[in-house]
């Protein structure tokens, strides 16, 4: 294999679920930073390679990119099975599959720089009203969670049984960007809060986070 290059911006809670598998898989990559704020990823050369212009996209070998997070987070499942982010009973992996798309599709698309760029710049709404609206989607977000993992006998120390899955990788860097963006006190949804510190035990989800990207701001 010629090599493995992941795009990434340090905030980003789509590249962090992307380096937490490549840790946990043990699979090495170079880190090649965009400033979304200041509009690397309209770059032509950026865009020819991720036409919607967004991160992550990783790079192995010859063939084409990937993009999408989970997307490339099931190839890399598919591609190195071990250790496994997917459990083998097909109704886990649903539920697996569902408690990730809380955050990844439906909370998350909503607080992304270009949406906030959008309702600041373009429909006029000021920083205390865009910074309500990031509040409400990564809260209503973390309440869902809470009420799927704490009524559902299949949670264990981590989302579903005691081994991190893709489940915990898209509920970290959900928790993580709400302490970022406002200083989110999550104490109020108990069960996450539990599996984000089981899992911020792990150097594989604590050194892959935001502070440690190459270009995390030294304030971060």
């Amino acid at each position: 294999m010629a090599g493995r290059k992941l795009f990434s911006y340090w905030r980003s809670q789509a590249t962090y679920r992307v380096r937490i598998a490549l840790a946990l898989k043990g699979l090495g990559a170079e880190i090649a930073t965009l400033d979304l704020i200041k509009g690397d990823q309209f770059d032509a050369d950026y865009r020819a390679l991720n036409p919607e212009a967004a991160v992550p996209t990783l790079i192995e070998g010859e063939g084409p990119p990937l993009v999408q997070s989970l997307a490339i987070l099931e190839y890399l499942e598919e591609t190195y099975p071990e250790p496994p982010l997917l459990p083998k009973e097909a109704r886990a992996r649903a539920h697996v599959r569902a408690l990730g798309q809380v955050v990844a599709m439906d909370a998350h698309p909503l607080v992304v720089p270009r949406v906030r760029h959008y309702l600041m710049h373009e429909l006029g709404l000021g920083e205390p009203v865009v910074k309500k609206w990031m509040r409400h989607w990564l809260d209503l977000g973390t309440g869902t969670l809470e009420a799927m993992l704490a009524r559902d006998p299949r949670t264990g120390r981590f989302c579903v049984g005691d081994a991190p899955t893709l489940a915990d990788l898209c509920l970290v860097p959900h928790v993580t960007t709400a302490r970022m963006l406002y200083d989110a006190d999550v104490s109020a949804y108990p069960t996450v809060a539990r599996i984000y510190e089981a899992c911020m035990a792990l150097p594989e989800f604590a050194g892959t986070g935001p502070v440690h990207q190459p270009d995390a701001p030294l304030t971060a």
